[in-house]
């Protein structure tokens, strides 16, 4: 008796485990994947639209984060927010997308950091520094604060996250022999990471900012492509 219980357990696990995905399933992933493609292109049009208008501000100068502050501050810091929100529903759909291969549990992990490190860096806002908001003595840093080193904190986090995460996507480009994938992914997280290692040189915040932006871009093209796939496997299976 126990011995047919255990094997009616094991072959329902059996049947469960080759259980195709479900439409409904697959339109869900669709959907949060697309999510990503949103978050990265949206962050940086609301940043370049800020840079070009906002008075006193000066990319060469002063970093993004410093636009969460002054009376438009709400801007940027919704910005950060909804960008971070659309990275970890993304990073629901890319656990749902990638069933197997290099990344498969790193990227959504990945995301999910990243994410919540934009939300952090919206919810606390740097100190006023470089001259921005106007009449903030050059001389001021932009961590003086608790409320200034939790922004730091959660960007770090963010930062770091999506260029891991351009390399492991290079690498799993690369194993599916998908080499301009793969060489478009290397570069990108190369970008972020000169980006964020010059933040500290002159005219940093400009190459921080094209840098991270570069890998953001990236990463909304690479949850396309994905999205892409899917649509044509779904396709040739359907054939």
């Amino acid at each position: 008796m126990i011995q047919q219980i255990a094997e009616t357990r094991s072959s329902i696990a059996i049947v469960q485990a080759d259980r195709p995905i479900t439409t409904e399933s697959a339109a869900t992933a669709k959907r949060l994947l697309a999510c990503l493609t949103l978050a990265g292109p949206l962050f940086v049009i609301v940043a370049l639209v800020q840079v070009l208008t906002r008075p006193g501000f000066d990319i060469t100068r002063d970093a993004v984060s410093l636009l969460t502050l002054g009376s438009l501050g709400w801007i940027q810091s919704g910005s950060f927010i909804l960008t971070g929100a659309l990275s970890v529903a993304g990073a629901v759909g890319m656990h749902r997308a990638l069933r197997d291969g290099t990344g498969k549990r790193w990227v959504p992990i990945l995301l999910t950091v990243y994410g919540v490190g934009l939300v952090g860096g919206g919810i606390f806002h740097p100190d006023p520094s470089s001259g921005f908001p106007p009449g903030t003595p050059s001389s001021a840093s932009a961590v003086s604060s608790w409320h200034g080193a939790l922004h730091m904190i959660f960007g770090s986090l963010a930062f770091l996250s999506l260029i891991i995460i351009c390399f492991v996507l290079a690498s799993r480009f690369w194993q599916d022999r998908q080499r301009r994938r793969a060489l478009c992914s290397l570069a990108a997280g190369g970008a972020g990471a000169l980006g964020v290692m010059s933040g500290g040189a002159p005219h940093g915040t400009l190459t921080l900012f094209v840098g991270v932006g570069l890998a953001m871009i990236w990463m909304a093209a690479a949850a396309a492509l994905l999205l892409i796939d899917r649509d044509d496997r779904a396709a040739s299976a359907a054939s």
